[in-house]
């Protein structure tokens, strides 16, 4: 059961999606590899700003936060590629997450993502 507006767009829940992926992904790289920690954060920053934009009452503010949710969103991104160029991750892992991304891109077009 949704209870809370944000939890309706189809943007934050491919966000969560994004997460659990990375997540399960990040298991699998050493921590003391930097991208580890950016590519958790920045993930965790996406469905966060996407939510706090969404409680917004004015259209500037929410433009800010979801600017910020997509900049995290592309963050991501990168952060997958350093992985791919470290060796840290299959190129076909990262394009599984990065084809996850860009439908969060995608999506947020409709809500100024």
């Amino acid at each position: 059961m949704k209870r809370f507006d944000h939890e309706k767009l189809t943007v934050y829940q491919q966000s969560i999606r994004f997460v659990a992926w990375a997540s399960d992904v990040l298991e699998t790289i050493p921590k003391s590899v930097a991208a580890h920690d950016q590519l958790d954060r920045a993930s965790t920053s996406v469905p966060l700003n996407i939510a706090e934009g969404n409680g917004k009452s004015t259209p500037k503010d929410r433009c800010k936060f979801f600017d910020t949710a997509r900049g995290s969103a592309l963050e991501c991104a990168a952060a997958l590629d350093v992985l791919v160029a470290k060796r840290k991750m299959k190129p076909e892992t990262a394009e599984i997450g990065k084809a996850m991304l860009f439908e969060v891109v995608n999506a947020g077009r409709s809500h100024s993502l």
